[in-house]
């Protein structure tokens, strides 16, 4: 209960976020990693590749402000390249894949191009069993040949009928399709993942269709601006780039070494989580020890005020520990420890009881500082759940001995 009532004050030193304090926010995740040298284009790069994926949720709409769903597993792509500039890698406005194209006539360059995405095969479907088929007449040799022929071209003319500009299969295209695809004019790719095939969709609003005879003008994507072949290293890569408002991106990342790619992968990752939880929920809290004064007093005071008896135990003990934060970080730069937290203390006692206090102790030097201006702050939702674990661990390790057994968790 003690969790709950903290929670609720908590929710007070909370500011709702703009630009610059979410360039605070995830600069103080990722202000110590290898990847801090280049820090502020990795904030701007995991900022934009998560307002790119966010979207409200389809499931959640009870009137209320429906959940943001941030999907960066399925729709925010790393690409890693080896090779070039850590300073190189860039967030695309759509999507890349590593692909060239089929047909060396193909176009490798188009502007605004209608994108239609299948996951048929384009060639000849063989028989699911095994079939042997005797021929006495040379003519009916021609005939089965012709057949299986006019089957590619009748695909290829449902395909060619909607004018795409580029037609992109999760199946194999046979070397006739190419030919009259070619002739078309009509880029194609084969073989592509599912997963960058729903990354595709998402960001040129294309519906991937699963049979030729089945496609609509509707299922073609027309949002992509540009679409380009460039030659990365020794690969060829397919980029539908300048999309308008996609909701998938790609992220390449360059660097020297395998090495050096994962690292940044991985702080990349991090900068992105911290994004992300505050898109759910879109409030902050200070760090630097300023949130835990700020409760352990406000326990204190309730412990104190409202509650008689033995009740009180538990409040002030809670109180007492949330202020092992502080103490650790008075403690790190080597500053007077009790000094530091008596006056951060004397701070916080100050404050009215439901004023925003944000003064904690600055990490360097150890002085008390206000959190606004040295701008660190912290994802609401991830201290919330700390203080919860904290308690509920702590119910849990006293039940054990029996000795809470009674106590019904609210």
């Amino acid at each position: 209960q003690a969790a709950i009532d903290c929670c609720e004050r908590q929710a007070i030193t909370v500011d709702v976020h703009d630009k610059e304090r979410m360039k605070n926010l995830v600069q103080s995740s990722i202000g110590t990693k290898f990847s801090s040298r280049w820090n502020d284009k990795m904030v701007e790069m995991a900022l934009q590749a998560v307002l790119t994926v966010a979207r409200p949720s389809s499931s959640s709409s009870f009137g209320k402000l429906s959940q943001m769903e941030v999907d960066l597993k399925r729709y925010a792509k790393v690409e890693k390249i080896p090779g070039g500039e850590i300073a190189d890698s860039t967030v695309l406005k759509g999507v890349m894949f590593n692909k060239d194209v089929t047909h060396s006539k193909m176009r490798r360059r188009i502007e605004n191009p209608k994108i239609l995405l299948l996951d048929s095969p384009l060639e000849y479907k063989k028989g699911e069993s095994q079939t042997n088929v005797e021929i006495t007449d040379e003519n009916d040799w021609n005939t089965m040949l012709k057949m299986e022929e006019e089957y590619v071209e009748n695909l290829c003319m449902e395909i060619i009928a909607f004018k795409p500009d580029i037609v992109i299969t999760e199946k194999g295209v046979s070397d006739l399709a190419q030919h009259f695809l070619a002739k078309a004019n009509i880029t194609a790719f084969r073989r592509l993942r599912k997963t960058d095939n729903n990354r595709i969709a998402r960001a040129t609003g294309a519906t991937i269709v699963s049979r030729t005879d089945e496609i609509q003008e509707s299922d073609l994507g027309t949002k992509c601006g540009l679409f380009e072949m460039r030659k990365i290293g020794d690969d060829w890569f397919a980029y539908l780039d300048k999309c308008e408002d996609p909701k998938a991106c790609t992220i390449v990342l360059r660097g020297g070494s395998k090495d050096v790619l994962n690292e940044i992968e991985r702080n990349l990752q991090d900068a992105m989580q911290v994004v992300r939880n505050v898109v759910y929920n879109p409030k902050l809290l200070p760090g630097g020890g300023a949130t835990e004064m700020a409760v352990a007093m406000s326990l204190r005071r309730r412990g104190q005020k409202e509650i008689q008896g033995v009740q009180q135990g538990p409040f002030m003990a809670v109180g007492d520990a949330m202020e092992v934060i502080p103490r650790t970080l008075a403690s790190n730069c080597g500053v007077s420890v009790i000094r530091a937290v008596t006056a951060l203390r004397a701070k916080h006692a100050a404050a009215a009881e439901n004023e925003q206090c944000w003064w904690g102790i600055n990490g360097d030097t150890g002085d008390l500082v206000s959190m606004e201006e040295l701008g660190i702050w912290e994802p609401f939702s991830v201290k919330v759940q700390t203080i919860k674990t904290a308690i509920e661990s702590a119910c849990m390790i006293l039940r054990i001995d029996d000795i809470v057994s009674g106590s019904k968790k609210k």
